[in-house]
């Protein structure tokens, strides 16, 4: 009989590079000192391609592997976060503009761990995929949510980068941490 231990948590992310991780970092911080909102502390600044999933620890390096093999089929791509938005009444991130290879990739992704994995992204059943950098959610108070978006609504904010690679990231029991990075196909510009 399996226990629960022999389970680990995962998920799929895209990760941004210095300096824009650093500044979604930053702006986690101000969302809990300032509003009391610190659950997206508990990982790094990401963009979710593929919800939390529970895998066999013992099978972590096949899950490595496959990845990797699937990243070497992928296109490296631009990606832009283009300005604050939000999920009333407890989200609020940063937005991805709109790109088709991120949903390529995405949806690449997700088939891909259906296929070899027999892994489900369970939230995306009722949901488009909506790529974010989430910087306050669950527990910012809808009471405190209006005021804090009254202060990021009009802000600017802009960054992009080339998307190199997508990671796989772990629970360590307390905080996600990535774990493994998975390079994507270099392309030729």
């Amino acid at each position: 009989m399996q226990s629960s231990s022999d389970f680990q948590r995962y998920f799929l992310a895209i990760i941004p590079p210095e300096p824009v991780y650093s500044e979604a970092q930053v702006l986690k911080e101000y969302f809990k000192n300032t509003f009391g909102s610190k659950a997206s502390l508990n990982s790094p600044p990401h963009i979710t391609l593929h919800m939390p999933f529970r895998w066999k620890e013992k099978k972590e390096l096949i899950l490595i592997e496959k990845l990797k093999d699937f990243g070497q089929l992928q296109a490296a791509f631009q990606l832009s976060l283009h300005r604050f938005n939000a999920f009333p009444p407890r989200v609020i991130y940063l937005d991805v503009e709109t790109n088709s290879q991120l949903v390529v990739l995405q949806k690449e992704l997700e088939r891909f761990c259906k296929r070899s994995f027999q892994l489900f992204n369970a939230n995306r059943l009722d949901q488009p995929f909506r790529p974010h950098l989430t910087l306050a959610f669950r527990d910012l108070k809808k009471e405190t949510f209006g005021q804090a978006w009254n202060e990021f609504k009009n802000r600017e904010y802009k960054a992009n980068w080339l998307v190199e690679s997508i990671y796989l990231l772990k629970h360590n029991g307390s905080v996600w941490e990535k774990h493994a990075q998975v390079a994507l196909k270099k392309t030729i510009y």
